[in-house]
């Protein structure tokens, strides 16, 4: 007689993990590529070489893929950015804590797009613009910390203002990226205000041109 022994549920579980970790890379790649709206289930499946039954025992709808997507990738970039301030020690001078975070923060444009396409699906749903509110509360809070040890130009207040103002630079610098695709300028410019706000602006970082 054949008698089919279940697998052991640590495999089940690795494997399923697996599953998991594929599809959301196969759904990063697509929606870069095409737009969260623009998007279907079998076309993630399709990128991810697997059927519409594995990609249902790990997600439930593709918003909720689109969920789970953002918040691994915006976790990542937040331990980052906290990783590479605290690499440096207390005594990291400012341009140094720049140089760092701009490393950090500017990844890639596929990543834009998808953060791009997450901000504006919050926009419209209350409970996702909460999870992307959370997200930017513990990217200023790591920037806080390390601006919290840091002399300030008075006009920035306390370490998470000056935080805020950080975060807003990104923005505005990423918003440019997006269009004209140049990650070289938009580093140098994202150093240049960075440095400008959080000092006197006396010591521009290297490779920035008018």
């Amino acid at each position: 007689m054949d008698v089919r022994h279940p697998e052991p549920a640590g495999r089940v579980t690795r494997r399923r993990a697996r599953t998991r970790a594929n599809l959301l890379d196969a759904a990063f790649a697509v929606f870069a590529a095409k737009g969260f709206g623009r998007v279907s289930i079998e076309e993630v499946c399709d990128a991810a070489g697997y059927s519409r039954g594995a990609f249902y025992s790990n997600f439930a709808s593709l918003d909720e893929l689109f969920f789970a997507l953002y918040q691994e990738r915006a976790d990542l970039i937040a331990r980052q950015v906290a990783e590479a301030l605290a690499d440096g020690g207390p005594d990291l001078a400012v341009p140094a804590s720049v140089d760092r975070v701009t490393e950090v923060l500017l990844l890639d444009l596929d990543w834009l797009l998808v953060k791009t396409d997450f901000l504006v699906h919050a926009a419209r749903d209350v409970t996702v613009a909460q999870t992307l509110l959370e997200h930017r509360t513990r990217l200023r809070g790591a920037i806080a910390d390390r601006l919290a040890r840091t002399p300030l130009p008075a006009v920035l207040g306390d370490a998470d203002s000056a935080a805020h103002a950080v975060v807003a630079a990104y923005d505005g610098v990423t918003t440019q990226l997006l269009l004209d695709k140049d990650v070289d300028r938009a580093r140098g410019w994202l150093k240049q205000l960075l440095t400008a706000l959080l000092t006197d602006g006396s010591t521009p970082p290297p490779g920035c041109s008018e």
